[in-house]
């Protein structure tokens, strides 16, 4: 059998946890940069973030109300409540000026420092203001005891100087925007975003805007490759559609690969005459990883690595392009950005419905999830057919079925990573 022939017939199959092994070994680090804080929201942090103070840096009052000894208001209640001198207003952003000594308090706002001699706070709630004509002499009634510590939040209550705060390869949202704010990271290492070339194969292809035409299809592949993308945390080229010539095709690869950190074709990789990523890998100088996967839709789904560069080709069939980059271009971006988890973790869930169609290789559904009674369900998001598209966007995750057996019943518990 020539090498050609083998290529396309006598392929070696391996699994998707195999496949992805391959692909990370020639991962290569994204680069990092500097970037505002308020425009890292949904980058990927490059460094591990500690804290370099204590949160809070001072005792903080948790409520409106009255900073106490609380041996001064021991007895205190509605019918017999404790009498108060009030020396000090502390409004948030102020720093006391005076201790609270024995009968007195201070007015405190949420926020505020406590001040020395104080070992509680009373919501405003429990007490009564009291002042005398001139405005000089004010007291407070405070209606009910509380126990020392009570609405304070001690100095590195809630973090401490030095813990861990954010792990490196963490996606930036609002909780860590509040965190890097809250300890001074105006400026942001992230890591880049790795550049994804999108290339799809057929001559039977058309520009989105192009009228239909007898035998000929829009081109779409590219726009869901380059969404899928994004979403990753990556940033996508759409390339011109390449041609059914394999010189032009190689041409084509070899003028983008310098700029980018991966290529994603899709087409081109299956059995037939015109699938010209086969005939590339059949002469090109670089060396082929996989070219076929133990998964159903996709099982012809290759990889190779070339001029230092990874080049990931997906089935041409929607299904299959969609499932292809959630299993191996989305966790390989992950990793290009420092992720201690790029594949996300595996969820338990119920069939909602029975699906009979066994296979000799796991099957990886397109599914819609539910929750009942604190269950969740989830079904095949429309026609389990890899050529079907519009069911794509009504997935919100993967179902996997294990290869073998009969069929799956209603009520079975299965495994499946969210898309979405």
């Amino acid at each position: 059998m020539n090498s050609e022939l083998k290529l396309r017939f006598g392929r070696q199959v391996i699994s998707v946890d195999e496949a992805r092994a391959k692909l990370y070994e020639y991962c290569q680090p994204a680069k990092v940069e500097a970037v505002p804080l308020e425009r890292s929201i949904g980058r990927t942090l490059a460094v591990d973030i500690y804290a370099n103070h204590n949160v809070p840096h001072f005792r903080r009052s948790g409520v409106d109300g009255y900073a106490v000894r609380s041996k001064d208001i021991l007895t205190a209640s509605p019918e017999t409540p404790a009498l108060l001198q009030v020396i000090e207003r502390i409004p948030s952003g102020t720093v006391p000026t005076r201790t609270i000594g024995a009968g007195m308090a201070a007015r405190i706002m949420t926020g505020a420092p406590v001040p020395d001699g104080a070992d509680a706070v009373v919501m405003l709630e429990m007490t009564d203001s009291l002042q005398d004509e001139a405005q000089t002499n004010a007291h407070v009634r405070i209606k009910k005891n509380v126990q020392a510590g009570s609405n304070i939040t001690p100095i590195a209550g809630e973090i401490a100087h030095g813990d861990a705060l954010i792990a490196k390869g963490s996606q930036i949202g609002a909780g860590e925007i509040a965190i890097l704010a809250t300890f001074g990271f105006s400026e942001v290492s992230v890591f880049c975003k790795p550049t994804v070339a999108i290339f799809s194969t057929g001559s039977e292809l058309l520009q989105v805007e192009q009228r239909l035409q007898p035998g000929k299809i829009r081109n779409s592949n590219s726009y869901m490759l380059a969404a899928q993308v994004e979403a990753a945390g990556g940033s996508a080229q759409i390339m011109p559609v390449l041609s059914d010539d394999p010189r032009h095709v190689q041409a084509a690869l070899e003028a983008i690969l310098p700029d980018v950190d991966l290529v994603l074709t899709s087409g081109g990789v299956s059995v037939g005459d015109y699938d010209v990523l086969v005939d590339l890998f059949g002469h090109f100088e670089g060396k082929l990883l996989f070219n076929k996967v133990a998964m159903r839709p996709g099982t012809p789904t290759s990889a190779a690595v070339w001029k230092g560069k990874l080049l990931l080709a997906l089935s041409g069939n929607p299904g299959a392009s969609f499932v292809g980059f959630e299993l191996f271009a989305k966790p390989l971006m992950k990793a290009m950005m420092g992720s201690q988890q790029p594949v996300g973790e595996a969820h338990t869930a119920f069939l909602d419905v029975p699906y009979d169609k066994p296979s000799a290789y796991p099957r990886y559904i397109r599914g819609t999830t539910r929750l009942e009674a604190g269950t969740v369900w989830v079904r095949p998001a429309g026609i389990d057919k890899s050529s079907i598209m519009v069911s794509i966007k009504d997935a919100d995750c993967l179902i996997c079925l294990p290869a073998g057996g009969s069929g799956y019943a209603r009520g079975d518990r299965v495994q499946v990573w969210a898309t979405k």
